[in-house]
């Protein structure tokens, strides 16, 4: 019998009959060969692997992705620029502070379920889905009967407008090494700041010339070519990826999403409740919804650890000590972030008398300093490999800032009302970028779309809670301090309309405006101060961070992740 028809070495029953020949290389990948080889032949490029993919299909991918990023970032900030005209338009004005909570509350209790969602149904399909949904909430925004309605198309919107953040974020790790990963992110961040930047003025140029309306049906057409983008591209699979729809549909843990989704959003509306409506801590809607919140985190854990096969959340994650750092990191840096974002301009527009327009400009040096932050950070990590110092350093800086706020008063020089506030917001960019890559570095590259959606979760609860507090904080400070200051008759009436409607003080009597321009800075300095003891904590949590080392491509994360696993079983025999 010729040599040729002889079976291979260490064949068995199951062995073809008929094997494929023998490679003479391994097989070209981006990395190894252009879409043309040396012989003329055209070599076809593999989307099903993220590893080799070419640098511009890559790009492509990233850009579709960032595409949804930039969307729903101007949606975000288009309805503020929108609130009052929408609130006219319904006459609905106490109802106007909810345009804003629905989003962020369903941003909340829906972004950690994308993390397991992109390791089930793959990143195509689970962006797909959060572009769906925002698509679908803008939509009813648009063509909303009723401010209700309005309302819920809000929370349909939020649903998937968190998980196109945490999507692209999971991309981006996909396709690029460890330590290129901040910079990405940093890139990612500036789509998101030119989002957030302009859509106020694009919200308010168009409700001026077409109505509030057009605002969000405008934003359809191009959702629709972002759906047809991530379809188009985003195509290549991962590890661990459902192959059918049965398979899919049962690896989900249904359990822990119910348990978790109510969890969080008990506890969101409790606080939203206390905040919007000015409900006190004894109303029964208020503590019989935290009730709810503590009651289902608990089955949550429960689930999570004992019941579910593949958690929607790892708890073992949070465990750990870079998940536990950095988790309580992102939820401190956002909760100061957002409570800088909604009360700094309130010292310009109270005390100072500027308008709404004025005031908000003084954010302006923030916004900038937040995309500056984030590629400094990307630069930083990439150059250095380390990450461990520059979180040490720029977690401090958001202090400093707090700490200048504390001190604004009537006298206080322009160049520290404008320039003060620049450390926080690179700081708390700085801070995200590279805790994100810090946690991924941690942990298994099965994990890293589950330690993603941690990191936004974090950031998310630490958004609403950080509003909240404050505001509570705010509102009591300054009960305390209008009712020592001003007295009379007519005192009551005085101190509700300042503590419901900070902007009537200019229509108060000459000799109550003074008494409560001071009362509510004394309140403001009440809210710097907390925030600026989060931030300590925020500053504290970050120390105990350990540092991996930064693979520089796919091939050393491979290589180290082995070396791991090797080393762990080798103390599992001993």
């Amino acid at each position: 019998m010729p040599s040729s028809s002889r079976p291979p070495i260490g064949a068995s029953e199951r062995t073809p009959l008929l094997s494929s020949p023998p490679s003479n290389g391994p097989a070209p990948t981006a990395a190894t060969a252009s879409e043309d080889d040396v012989l003329g032949n055209v070599v076809p490029e593999d989307l099903s692997d993220p590893q080799a993919l070419t640098p511009r299909t890559r790009n492509l991918v990233l850009v579709s992705v960032w595409c949804g990023v930039f969307l729903g970032a101007v949606d975000t900030t288009v309805v503020a620029s929108l609130v009052t005209d929408i609130s006219a338009s319904f006459e609905s004005s106490n109802q106007a502070s909810w345009l804003g909570t629905s989003y962020l509350l369903s941003t909340a209790c829906f972004t950690p379920l994308y993390g397991r969602l992109a390791d089930i149904i793959g990143r195509r399909y689970s962006a797909l889905l959060a572009l769906s949904l925002f698509l679908v909430g803008t939509a009813l925004c648009g063509l909303a009967p009723t401010i209700n309605l309005l309302i819920v198309g809000r929370l349909v919107a939020g649903m998937g407008g968190g998980g196109l953040m945490a999507i692209s974020s999971i991309v981006a790790s996909d396709l690029v090494p460890l330590k290129k990963r901040a910079l990405v992110q940093g890139i990612a961040n500036l789509f998101f700041g030119a989002g957030s930047g302009l859509g106020g003025p694009m919200g308010g140029l168009i409700s001026d010339w077409a109505g509030w309306r057009v605002a969000f049906l405008a934003q359809v057409p191009l959702l629709v070519a972002s759906l047809a983008m991530v379809f188009w591209k985003v195509r290549y699979r991962v590890p661990g990826q459902g192959k059918s729809k049965r398979e899919m549909l049962r690896r989900i843990d249904y359990m822990g999403s119910v348990t978790l989704i109510i969890a969080l959003g008990s506890l969101l509306f409790s606080l939203s409740y206390k905040n919007n409506e000015a409900l006190p801590w004894s109303h029964p809607l208020v503590w019989s919804l935290l009730t709810v919140a503590i009651v289902f985190a608990v089955l949550f854990v429960l689930v999570e650890k004992y019941w579910a096969f593949e958690p929607v959340m790892p708890l073992r994650i949070l465990m750990t000590r870079n998940g536990l750092s950095v988790a309580f990191a992102n939820f401190c840096m956002s909760f100061v972030t957002f409570s800088i974002l909604y009360f700094y301009p309130a010292f310009f527009e109270v005390i100072k008398g500027l308008s709404a327009s004025q005031a908000g400009a003084h954010l302006l040096p923030n916004s900038i300093a937040l995309s500056c932050g984030s590629l400094f950070a990307g630069w930083y990590i990439r150059h250095t490999g380390r990450y461990y110092n520059l979180i040490a350093v720029t977690s401090f800086l958001p202090i400093l800032a707090l700490v200048s706020a504390t001190t604004l008063n009537e006298h206080r020089s322009p160049f520290n009302e404008w320039f003060g506030i620049i450390p926080a917001g690179f700081g708390f960019a700085s801070l995200i970028t590279a805790t994100l890559v810090a946690l991924i570095a941690s942990v298994d590259r099965s994990d890293m779309a589950t330690a993603t959606g941690i990191t936004y979760l974090a950031r998310y609860i630490g958004q609403v809670v950080g509003v909240a507090v404050s505001s509570s904080l705010l509102q009591a400070v300054l009960n305390v301090t209008l009712h020592r200051r001003i007295t009379g008759p007519d005192a009551e009436k005085y101190i509700d309309q300042i503590r419901h409607v900070s902007t009537s003080i200019p229509s108060l009597p000459p000799s109550i405006q003074p008494l409560a321009r001071s009362s509510y800075l004394d309140a403001l300095r009440a809210v710097f101060i907390l925030n600026a003891i989060v931030a300590g904590i925020s500053f504290l949590s970050c120390l105990p961070l350990k540092e991996f080392p930064l693979p520089h491509t796919f091939k050393e994360e491979e290589e180290r992740r082995r070396e791991n696993e090797n080393a762990r079983l080798g103390r599992v025999e001993e």
